[in-house]
């Protein structure tokens, strides 16, 4: 950081920022904070997140304020000081987009699940509203995976009566969820054209 000039009698400003003087340790931010803010910049490529870490590392000087009469080289100091404060916040932003994305991911999950959900309840509210009979053969074929021949013999009709039914039900079935999904999905439609 050799475009870090020192502050003009900074071992003496050191001295007294040790022993808590405000108007010393506003100087030393003065001279150091614009230049410091550019250095960090050029390692987080974030002009907010810079001046977080410039704020973050002249509080940290200022909370440890009684070592700085033992520092010999402020600018080394200032330096590494400023750079760990950089790879650290650029490791928090990481992480915080990490758990963003893996969020992300959660809600897409949940979405996915209510969107089946709701594929599952339309089709409950479909074959309730199937004729008795249409809803039984649709049931012992579906649900019991029964042949024709079996849900015939069950039931006392034709093989082709069956087979009639369950076309009859899934078409009706098939239908009724269009339609369903094309109602709910009219007011989104709306919303965003």
């Amino acid at each position: 950081m050799s475009y870090l000039s020192p502050l003009h009698q900074e071992h003496e400003v050191l001295g007294r920022i040790a022993q808590g003087d405000e108007k010393a340790f506003a100087a030393l931010f003065d001279h150091y904070h614009q230049r410091l803010g550019i250095h960090i910049y050029r390692i987080t490529k974030s002009t907010e997140l810079a001046e977080e870490i410039v704020h973050d590392v002249f509080l940290k000087i200022w909370l440890n304020r009684e070592l700085l009469s033992e520092i010999e080289n402020f600018q080394a100091y200032l330096f590494v000081l400023s750079k760990n404060a950089a790879l650290n916040g650029l490791k928090k932003l990481a992480n915080e987009q990490a758990r963003t994305t893996e969020l992300d991911a959660d809600q897409l999950q949940i979405a996915e699940t209510i969107e089946d959900d709701y594929r599952y309840l339309l089709i409950d509210e479909a074959i309730d509203r199937l004729p008795f009979q249409q809803r039984q053969v649709y049931l012992l074929s579906r649900h019991e995976r029964l042949s024709y021949a079996e849900i015939a013999e069950r039931m006392s009709l034709s093989r082709e009566t069956v087979k009639k039914y369950l076309q009859l039900s899934t078409e009706s079935i098939s239908s009724y969820i269009r339609k369903r999904l094309v109602i709910s999905i009219l007011p989104l439609i709306q919303i965003f054209f």
